[in-house]
C-alpha cells in the first residue's frame, strides 16, 4: 500500500477487530448512533483498496442524493484520517473517489432505479465490494436481491474476495434486515451489534447525552444508544406496508390525490409528500416525498416544481403564514394553510387509522418515520399515553395536512373518530 505510514489501532480504536478481518460474503453491522460503524467502515474501505490493487468499490443508498452529506463525505474524512488526500481525486459530476497511482474508483449510487445497477462497471480491476449504508431504508429484500445478482459478479483472482457490507440503525425488528441476517445462523454472514461504548473518541459530553437519555427515555436509548431492534410497541401507525407500485396505476378512477408540507430548517426538515387516496378500498398510496434540512422558501418553490406538483392543491403548515404567502409569489399559486385547532393533530392522526398506508419504495423517509413513530409513554411503568411525541414526525404532520382536501363520508362530517388508543392508554 503507497504512501500510508500510520498505526491503525490509534486510527480505529476498538470494537471492530472482527470486523475489520472478516472475509465474510456478508457482513452486517446494526448499532446505535456514535457506534463508528460508519466511519470504521470508511477507514477499511480506503485503506483495502489501498492495499488491493485491482478491488474497486461500489457504495448504495437508497436515494442517491443522499451520498454528498454521507457516504461521500465519509469517505473523505477516512482519507483525510489516513493523511493520504493527496493519492485521490474527488469528482462530484458524477460523485465518485479515484485513487490515483492505480486508477481505481470509488462509485456512488442510488436504489432509485435498481434495475440501473446492474450495468455498473469499472475500466480497472474488479467490482468486488459492495457497501450499503443505512440499509434499513431500503424497503425490499428483493432489491437487495436483484443487486447480489448484479454486482459484484464473476471470478475473481486471488487474493481478492466478494463482500458485502450493510450498515444501519435497527430501527424496527420487523425489518427483513432481521430476519435475514439476525435470526437464522448463516456461515456467509457475519453479523454484529455495535453502541456508542466501544467509541473512545467519544468526550464526556458525548457520554453524557447517552446517560441522560438512559434515564429520561429508555426506550429510545436501547435502539440509539444500545443498537438494540426498535419494537413495535405503542407505534402511532401499525396498518402500513413498503409495496412497489407502478406510479401509472394511481392514474385510474375512484382515486384522489392529495400534497402536504410541513416547514423545518436548521434542525427539522421540510417535509413534502404526495398520496393517493382511495376511499372505496381505504388505501392511501404514498408515492413522493421531499425531506432535506435548511430549505429556504425559493428552494422548497423550486424543488416542487422540479416534481411537476406546482399546480397541485397543497396543504402547508398554518404556523407559517409568511411562508404560504412567499410560495404563493413563487408560482405554487394553490397552496392553502392546513388548519390548525385543538385536537387537530390526534383528530389527523385519527383520520389517517382508517386506512391502510402503502409506501413506495422510493420513500425512504416516509417508511422510517412510520417505524419510529410513537405514543409518549409516562416514566418508566410502561403506560402509552394518548399523545404522539413530537418527533420523526414532519413527513406524517405533512400527510395530515394533505388529507384536509379528502372530504368525509357524509356520516362521519362534524364527528371525530376514535384515537389510536384506548381511553387512558394502555400498558405495552
Amino acid at each position: 500500500m503507497q504512501g500510508c505510514c500510520v498505526y491503525l489501532p490509534d486510527l480505529i480504536g476498538g470494537g471492530y477487530g472482527g470486523f475489520w478481518r472478516c472475509r465474510s460474503r456478508y457482513r452486517v453491522v446494526k448499532g446505535g448512533k456514535a457506534s463508528k460503524k460508519s466511519s470504521t467502515t470508511a477507514l477499511w474501505y480506503i485503506y483495502h483498496l489501498m492495499k488491493y490493487p485491482d478491488a474497486n468499490l461500489l457504495v448504495v443508498r437508497a436515494v442517491h442524493r443522499t451520498h454528498a452529506d454521507s457516504t461521500y463525505a465519509q469517505l473523505r474524512w477516512a482519507i483525510r484520517r489516513l493523511g493520504v488526500e493527496h493519492l485521490w481525486r474527488a469528482g462530484k459530476e458524477p460523485l465518485e473517489l479515484t485513487y490515483t497511482p492505480t486508477g481505481q474508483r470509488i462509485l456512488f449510487r442510488g436504489m432509485d432505479n435498481v434495475e440501473k445497477l446492474a450495468s455498473t462497471t469499472v475500466e480497472k480491476g474488479y467490482l468486488c465490494w459492495v457497501w450499503i449504508e443505512e440499509a434499513y431504508e431500503i424497503g425490499l429484500e428483493a432489491d437487495i436481491d436483484k443487486l447480489d445478482l448484479s454486482v459484484p459478479r464473476g471470478e475473481l483472482p486471488k487474493p481478492l474476495f466478494k463482500q458485502t457490507t450493510l450498515t444501519f440503525n435497527p430501527w424496527d425488528e420487523n425489518h427483513w434486515l432481521k430476519s435475514r441476517f439476525f435470526d437464522r445462523p448463516d456461515p456467509n454472514v457475519y453479523a454484529i451489534t455495535t453502541d456508542y461504548r466501544c467509541n473512545e473518541f467519544l468526550d464526556s459530553t458525548d457520554k453524557a447525552l447517552y446517560e441522560r437519555m438512559r434515564e429520561s427515555n429508555p426506550r429510545r436509548y436501547a435502539v440509539a444508544g444500545l443498537g438494540e431492534w426498535g419494537h413495535s410497541e405503542g407505534l402511532v401507525f401499525e396498518n402500513w406496508s413498503v409495496e412497489e407500485f407502478s406510479l401509472g396505476e394511481l392514474h385510474r378512477e375512484g382515486l384522489r390525490h392529495v400534497f402536504g408540507l410541513d416547514y423545518g430548517y436548521t434542525n427539522d426538515p421540510t417535509a413534502f409528500i404526495a398520496a393517493a387516496v382511495e376511499e372505496a378500498a381505504k388505501r392511501i398510496y404514498l408515492y413522493d416525498e421531499h425531506y432535506q434540512r435548511r430549505m429556504l422558501n425559493e428552494d422548497i418553490a423550486a424543488m416542487i416544481c422540479a416534481k411537476g406538483y406546482q399546480k397541485e392543491r397543497i396543504r402547508a403548515d398554518a404556523a407559517e403564514p409568511k411562508s404560504n404567502e412567499d410560495l404563493r409569489r413563487l408560482g405554487i399559486c394553490r397552496l392553502q394553510a392546513a388548519n390548525k385547532g385543538r385536537d387537530s393533530v390526534l383528530s389527523g392522526i385519527s383520520r389517517l387509522q382508517e386506512y391502510r398506508l402503502v409506501v413506495h419504495p422510493r420513500c425512504v423517509h416516509t417508511a422510517a418515520e412510520l417505524r419510529s413513530y410513537v405514543w409518549q409513554a409516562d416514566g418508566r411503568d410502561g403506560v402509552y399515553r394518548n399523545l404522539p411525541c413530537d418527533k420523526d414526525n414532519h413527513l406524517m404532520d405533512a400527510l395530515r395536512y394533505a388529507m384536509e382536501d379528502v372530504p368525509r363520508p357524509p356520516a362521519q362530517q362534524g364527528k371525530v373518530t376514535r384515537y389510536g388508543l384506548p381511553r387512558g392508554g394502555w400498558k405495552g
